[in-house]
């Protein structure tokens, strides 16, 4: 949910209502900041608790109660990302940000404030877009301080003066930390694949996948595509990334055949067409997919049980 201008919270009584009403837009930023909705819910419950740990003299004194939320949640990623790397280091296998069911509680943002950031459509991604599994990849490659300033930017339109309170460094410095993020993001881009293409890409998929067809898998798939898959030491997979058309098609009929009774889903994955497989009616993976023109260019598989909770009735 919107932050409400800065000359409304000037003077409001920050009541439990107002408080409450931002919890949306926190989640919001925190998921895209650490690729995990679990962790954005502790990072949110941390930026209430140190909320309701001041006097209530101190609270008064903060003019915009929204804006400083945002700002404690942001240092809290901020700290949870620098320290996220040493703890990826003892992950089993390989990492991949938490999948997102479809819907649009978490497409919100904040609509920003042209007058103290004029926005230029071309630094700018949509919040849908934003929350794509590739998007998200992407973000893994940044540093913590590369992801915060350009989330909060780019995706959520604050500005860099604001940034820079979060980042700890210059609004020039800020600038620059978005820009090499946006670099990199550009850098990993192809040319944009149709919403309609992308629906009829993964449908073919799902039925080549059924009839262990690796022949029209293939013929569904970039030559140069890439399969990885994520179980955290809880679910088997292959550690490896499996590379080549060919060889991602053989694996991926490999597992189907290894699991009799799966039940393959269309179901919107980070607000793209994806998949996810089911036995005995319980979510046991989650394919989110990314595209090169009219091909399936990349497959990212969740099959950590802990990162599957918000797909269990689903």
């Amino acid at each position: 949910m919107a932050e409400p201008p800065r000359s409304e919270a000037r003077g409001r009584d920050p009541n439990l209502n107002a408080l409450t009403s931002e919890r949306r837009q926190l989640i919001n930023l925190a998921y895209r900041l650490l690729g995990s909705l679990a962790d954005a819910e502790d990072v949110v419950q941390e930026t209430y608790a140190r909320w309701f740990a001041m006097s209530h003299q101190q609270q008064m004194a903060i003019k915009s109660p929204g804006a400083w939320l945002t700002t404690v949640a942001s240092r809290i990623c901020l700290d949870q990302l620098r320290s996220a790397r040493a703890r990826r280091e003892s992950y089993v296998g390989e990492w991949i940000p938490e999948p997102l069911p479809g819907g649009t509680e978490w497409l919100d943002g904040r609509s920003g404030d042209a007058a103290v950031d004029p926005p230029d459509p071309a630094d700018r991604v949509t919040l849908d877009e934003s929350i794509s599994m590739a998007f998200l990849v992407v973000l893994e490659s940044m540093t913590p301080a590369e992801r915060v300033a350009f989330i909060l930017h780019d995706v959520f339109r604050y500005s860099f003066a604001e940034v820079a309170e979060v980042v700890g460094r210059t609004p020039a410095a800020s600038r620059q930390l978005a820009a090499s993020a946006r670099r990199r993001l550009r850098s990993s881009e192809a040319r944009p694949t149709p919403t309609a293409l992308r629906t009829e890409l993964v449908r073919g998929f799902k039925d080549a996948w059924e009839a262990r067809d690796i022949e029209a898998i293939v013929g569904l798939l970039d030559p140069d595509a890439t399969s990885r898959a994520d179980g955290g030491g809880l679910a088997s997979v292959a550690y490896q990334v499996v590379e080549g058309a060919d060889l991602v098609a053989r694996s991926l009929v490999g597992v189907a055949d290894k699991a009799p009774g799966l039940v393959v889903l269309e179901r919107t994955v980070n607000g793209q067409p994806g998949l996810i497989a089911q036995h005995d009616g319980i979510t046991v993976a989650v394919l989110a997919f990314d595209f090169a023109e009219e091909r399936i260019k990349h497959i990212w598989t969740v099959r950590n049980p802990e990162k599957l909770l918000q797909w269990t009735e689903r």
